[in-house]
């Protein structure tokens, strides 16, 4: 197992990528701290790994609130007495272009997917400097880079979050802490599932159809191809891997 012994904590991590990243950083032998806002999801999941063999718990943090950045990391500490990793997935995404993007709404992507990173990496390097070792990895996007027109707030808090992780790993790697972003293409999570089918009124044919024009592999993105790329990032293998850009997208790219 290429994680036995480390202390992980995941944000976002009730459904979608996050739940795929917590499950498999588990099978391969973390202690997974499981978080979200959903108490009844994050249970859930957590009652899932444990009846795996593995090991997690579950502690309830909303990251758009600074407070609760910190509390999420203390309690990690609190319960396994470390903290070796963290996985920065939680974020929004709502479908708006800059010209319908309200002040409320960039407050609230820029709250969750920009402002909450930050302070829960501020909090952990409290603890990864002080042990001389730690791997932050945020979960990024094909959008950092221009995004579609209609994810404006989305691509502007992914492109602050990829500088954030130029910072953090040019500036702490003599502790030595790395921090690493993984862009990643076109996942079909529920959320995205929902914004397609749901709201765009497309079906699930319709969108596999769409899949070789977008995603040159050929194939549809899943969380575990993200969370293998984690496994990685997380482990003593990529001791000498900080400041990285991962592009786990089957070649999908904006724009």
């Amino acid at each position: 197992m290429r994680l036995k012994d480390k202390v992980v904590v995941v944000t976002g991590s009730t459904k979608g990528i996050g739940r795929g990243i917590a499950e498999v950083l588990a099978r391969e032998g973390a202690s997974v701290v499981v978080s979200g806002r959903n108490i009844e999801e994050g249970e859930a999941l957590v009652k899932t790994i444990k009846s795996a063999g593995n090991r997690a718990e579950f502690v309830r943090a909303d990251i758009s609130k600074t407070k609760e950045c910190s509390a999420l990391i203390d309690k990690a500490v609190e319960i396994y007495g470390r903290i070796d990793g963290l996985v920065n997935n939680a974020g929004i995404f709502p479908y708006y272009d800059i010209m319908d993007t309200t002040e409320e709404t960039f407050d609230s992507v820029l709250a969750t997917n920009t402002k909450g990173p930050f302070f829960t990496i501020q909090r952990a390097l409290k603890y990864m400097v002080q042990q001389r070792s730690g791997s932050i990895v945020n979960i990024g996007s094909t959008h950092w880079e221009v995004g579609s027109k209609q994810l404006s707030a989305y691509a502007v808090s992914k492109g602050a979050l990829h500088t954030l992780t130029r910072h953090v790993a040019h500036h702490y790697a003599e502790y030595p802490v790395r921090c690493n972003f993984v862009t990643v293409g076109w996942v079909f999570t529920p959320g995205e599932l929902r914004q397609r089918i749901d709201i765009e009124g497309n079906d699930m044919d319709t969108l596999k159809a769409r899949v070789p024009g977008a995603i040159p592999s050929g194939k549809i993105q899943t969380p575990e191809d993200m969370a293998y790329t984690c496994v990685f990032l997380l482990s003593d293998e990529s001791f000498q891997v900080t400041g990285t850009d991962i592009k786990v997208n089957g070649g999908f790219h904006y724009p």
